[in-house]
């Protein structure tokens, strides 16, 4: 039994010195690592730009109110201009507060035509978004007076000018326009129409 602790204590003791040799040679290490580096700085952190907090996108207002003008001008083919036009030896239009002298100069010629317009051959959706872009950009650049010419049917089933009736509606749901009149014969006569714009205090 005596034997037995002498040689657990004599296990211990050897443990112990190797703990304590490993635990010297590590620290014998450090120091030569540390007398190889010398002595050491810490690094100097670089100036550091402070970056606001990323913006949140811009709402388009511009595009929203472009899109609510857009569709405040639309046009419908739902319109009848009938009982709106002037019943002469040509059908005609004229604002309310336009006296018929206008519409009477409009059809001698005394307005000079400044740009025209032909829808021949469009189909029907594609002459209204034409004809409101070209009233819309001829009253912007400070235009007057423009010819509309919407055919005289000759080519449409039942001989029947199909678009004449449409282009009439559409013009007088188009705040710039204060008349109209049917061309004369030599401006084409039934298939086209003379307008006349509002001014834009714009020279043209």
């Amino acid at each position: 039994m005596q034997r037995h602790l002498a040689q657990q204590q004599k296990l211990a003791a050897q443990q112990e010195a190797a703990r304590r040799e490993a635990e010297r040679r590590a620290l014998a290490d450090r120091n030569v690592f540390a007398t190889g580096v010398g002595a050491v700085k810490p690094i100097k952190q670089p100036p550091r730009v402070r970056l606001a907090p990323e913006q949140p996108p811009p709402i388009p207002v511009q595009q929203q109110l472009d899109e609510q003008r857009v569709l405040l001008e639309a046009i419908s083919d739902e319109f009848d201009a009938s009982t709106l036009l002037d019943v002469d030896d040509a059908l005609s239009f004229r604002r309310p507060g336009i006296g018929s002298d206008v519409t009477r100069k409009l059809r001698k010629g005394d307005w000079s035509i400044q740009r025209e317009l032909d829808l021949h051959g469009l189909r029907r959706e594609d002459a209204r978004e034409a004809l409101g872009a070209f009233i819309r950009e001829a009253h912007k650049q400070g235009i007057r007076c423009v010819r509309v010419v919407h055919g005289k049917g000759l080519g449409s089933p039942g001989k029947m000018p199909v678009l004449k009736a449409k282009v009439q509606g559409w013009l007088i749901q188009k705040d710039e326009v204060l008349a109209f009149v049917q061309a004369r014969a030599d401006e084409g006569g039934a298939g086209a129409v003379v307008v006349l714009l509002k001014p834009s205090g714009r020279p043209a």
